[in-house]
């Protein structure tokens, strides 16, 4: 019976339902997990990469994870392009902001300009929904860190902690478990990690099947690091010291590369990350 109204975006069904964009919803399904967490000092994102092919080209550039102004971040799940399209509006948006009032532009209200633009894309014919959904992760001063969940249809919500992609359900359960209100950055990060390695389709999580960011206050500005990988090493407690002794010798920047986060002595199969930009 569907067929008879999912021809188009603006024919609802008799149980008043939109067929293309619950399709639009199924594409985003087949896509990498995306999971974001909102801490008491920051907020948490990551993304699963799915390798389609042991010949493609590993990609130097980001694939789930997007800046998209200095306050505001995104991870994507869904067809790349039409992100690219949405990703690419926003930060005009938010440029356009900044230019004509001289200060960043509060989170929720980007969130709700570019949702704008989406169910627009619902509601006029010869138009197909965004085959995409994001999780918006960004501070401002009104109401401090926040995590936004879009989808399709334009809606979106804010979150404590959300996934989207494949295994999302899976993904929301374990996170409705183990969430706690008073969790930190580094608490979030190792829950995250959790969730992703016990939910997404391959086997074994490694570190170039991931990327991770972050957005949190340093020295009372908003920066986002989004960490990419480097290597996939087993350790040792005594391996864990000589690393941490060689990043005092060689410097901050090997310091902050192996820092306790990322090369602690109770992990056994540790994933360290470089940041690309902050």
């Amino acid at each position: 019976m569907s067929r008879r109204y999912d021809s188009r975006t603006t024919i609802f069904s008799p149980e008043g339902r939109l067929y293309q964009v619950e399709y639009a919803m199924e594409a985003i399904g087949n896509a990498g997990t995306a999971i974001g967490i909102l801490s008491k000092d920051g907020v948490v994102l990551v993304g699963e990469k799915k390798v389609t092919s042991k010949l493609l080209q590993t990609s130097t550039s980001t694939e789930k994870m997007y800046k998209i102004d200095d306050h505001v971040a995104c991870a994507v799940a869904g067809i790349m392009s039409d992100a690219n399209i949405l990703i690419n509006t926003a930060r005009v948006q938010a440029q356009r902001y900044t230019y004509a009032y001289q200060e960043p532009m509060p989170v929720e209200q980007l969130v709700q300009s570019l949702c704008d633009t989406k169910q627009g894309y619902t509601q006029f014919g010869g138009l197909r929904p965004f085959g995409v959904s994001f999780l918006f992760a960004g501070w401002d001063k009104n109401y401090g860190f926040q995590l936004y969940m879009s989808d399709p249809s334009g809606n979106y919500g804010g979150w404590k902690a959300a996934a989207i992609g494949a295994n999302s359900q899976a993904a929301q359960s374990m996170l409705k478990q183990d969430y706690k209100d008073d969790i930190t950055r580094e608490e979030a990060v190792q829950l995250v990690l959790k969730v992703l390695s016990k939910t997404m389709d391959s086997t074994s999580l490694t570190s170039d099947k991931l990327e991770l960011a972050e957005v949190f206050l340093s020295s009372g500005k908003v920066k986002y690091q989004l960490h990419h990988h480097m290597t996939t090493t087993s350790t040792t407690e005594q391996e864990g010291k000589k690393r941490r002794k060689r990043a005092e010798i060689c410097g901050p920047m090997q310091s902050t590369l192996l820092s306790p986060l990322w090369a602690s002595e109770k992990v056994k199969d540790v994933i360290q990350y470089k940041p690309i930009y902050s």
